[in-house]
């Protein structure tokens, strides 16, 4: 039976319209936060991919990322065509150099009332960062993607004045350096600009309070001949309700439809993207070009956040865009980048422990289930080759009185200092008694310490061992080798501000 969309889901928020639910991401948590990372095509070998290029968002917060010749590689040889960076890495750059794949280079939030306020700081940035690469290293840069989702409503409007302002200026850079015709600019945004005052997507327009805003950035973007970047979310609509209609947020044709007119949704995705086409069409920029800059579903850190739902939903949505069929007010090919291409181990987790847990590929570049890209003559991923790891030990809880003073303390250092993101209701090491719980945090310490002898102490609660702990799906990782960037300066927990924690109440549930 065909419901409206009224009848399918509840309201969230008062600017988001039930069809919209993943337009909140993370904003619906009520917490501040950053966010970030995409990719595109996954279909059978029998399919012919239509989609406007394959892309993957590539995220360094990690406290040993690979070498970025070894995840280049990796992207070439599944044949991943772009990828996207937020901010200008410049191992990253030079990595991509000669290689053809299409780069988008970002600009952090926190840079932007700098390059707001100086056309000169803006030429600067330009010339460092984009100019050098493509004109020296043959790097492949197609973006500058200026900002970062700047207009979430959790940043309680700080870049609302300098966005347009540093949007212009690194325009005018472009121009000044003869590359507008080849870089284009962008601003990525999240999917709470738009809303719905329908329930439907044909009621879509931009956020009100926002409105002057985007219309001075749409305009500019479509009289330069650039494109409108969106991040949509459907897992963040199970993760903020868990009476949410499951089926909906996925592609199998199994949800009840949505019908708005003479157009039929059977899942978010379409529902959502068609809202901000509606949005711009009322608003005069019926043509502009969409970018999806992220979409994803993580493995991890959240009882929806595991790898059956990632997999079903990345394979299918690929499966879905294929053959250019498009969707409803917009039929064609769609240009997308997977959110994302590797687990980042030191992002922020206010938003919730899943955040770490994105990737297509583990932190180590291997794959973590059978995704066919269509790309290749492979069945699924092509891990990263020549991947260095730690020696083959583990630091692990020895004591048997879990009621010890020093317990709780220790465990909480380990965590804040560590990753527990795979401890908790419903996540990989759900299952785990209060004793693996404990040795679980020790060794996430001990690695991210490379395995140093200090990092195995715990006030005499801990110890070394060669026998691996990991139980059932819960995996107790060795960490990989550091890896030393052109600097000479290690790149990895030494080379990174790891400021992230688990609260103690959480622990202390955990191992009671």
């Amino acid at each position: 039976m065909k419901v409206v969309a009224s009848e399918l889901f509840k309201p969230h928020f008062k600017f988001f319209s039930p069809t919209q639910v993943p337009i909140l991401r993370y904003q619906s948590l009520m917490m501040g936060w950053l966010v970030s990372l995409g990719l595109a095509c996954v279909l059978s070998l029998s399919m012919v991919c239509s989609v406007s290029g394959i892309g993957a968002n590539w995220g360094t917060q990690a406290t040993h990322p690979l070498p970025p010749a070894t995840v280049v590689r990796m992207l070439r040889e599944n044949n991943i065509q772009k990828v996207k960076l937020f901010d200008a890495d410049y191992g990253a750059l030079r990595a991509l150099g000669k290689t053809g794949i299409e780069v988008m280079v970002g600009i952090p939030n926190d840079m932007l009332a700098s390059l707001a306020s100086s056309v000169k700081a803006a030429e600067r940035w330009v010339s460092k960062n984009v100019s050098t690469h493509i004109t020296n290293y043959n790097v492949n840069i197609r973006y500058v993607a200026v900002g970062n989702e700047p207009f979430l409503q959790t940043y309680n409007g700080s870049f609302l004045s300098t966005t347009y302002p540093a949007l212009q200026n690194v325009q005018s850079a472009l121009i000044k350096a003869g590359l507008s015709s080849q870089v284009k600019v962008t601003v990525p945004s999240n999917a709470d600009v738009y809303a719905s005052s329908t329930d439907l997507p044909s009621g879509g327009d931009f956020r009100a309070d926002i409105q002057q805003y985007m219309i001075q950035i749409v305009k500019f973007l479509s009289d330069n001949g650039g494109s409108f970047t969106v991040n949509i979310y459907p897992f963040i609509s199970l993760y903020i309700d868990p009476n949410f209609p499951a089926d909906y947020a996925f592609f199998d044709g199994n949800a009840s439809p949505v019908v708005d007119g003479s157009s039929t949704y059977y899942n978010m995705f379409d529902a959502n993207y068609d809202t901000l086409v509606w949005a711009l069409q009322k608003n005069g920029f019926g043509n502009l070009p969409i970018i999806v800059g992220e979409i994803g579903w993580p493995t991890d850190g959240d009882r929806n956040a595991n790898l059956v739902y990632a997999q079903r939903f990345n394979q299918g949505f690929m499966s879905h865009i294929s053959g250019g069929k498009g969707t409803p007010m917009r039929p064609g090919p769609i240009d997308v980048y997977l959110f994302s291409l590797i687990d980042e181990d030191a992002k922020s987790i206010e938003p919730g422990n899943f955040e770490r847990h994105w990737g297509i590929f583990g932190y180590d570049g291997q794959p973590k289930y059978l995704f066919n890209l269509g790309t290749t003559n492979s069945n699924g991923l092509i891990p990263a080759r020549g991947v260095h790891y730690l020696e083959e030990k583990w630091c692990v809880f020895r004591s048997s009185n879990l009621s010890a003073d020093q317990v709780a303390p220790t465990v909480s250092y380990a965590c804040s200092n560590g990753d527990c993101t795979s401890l908790g209701y419903g996540t990989s090491c759900g299952n785990l008694d209060a004793e693996h719980n404990i040795s679980y945090a020790f060794n996430s310490y001990y690695q991210i310490n490379n395995q140093l002898d200090s990092a195995c102490k715990f006030q005499g609660l801990a110890a070394i061992t060669k026998i691996n702990p990991s139980e059932g799906t819960c995996k107790f990782n060795i960490m990989i080798q550091p890896y030393y960037g052109s600097a000479g300066r290690l790149r990895g927990y030494l080379g990174n501000v790891f400021g992230s924690s688990l609260s103690l109440i959480f622990l202390l549930l955990m191992i009671l």
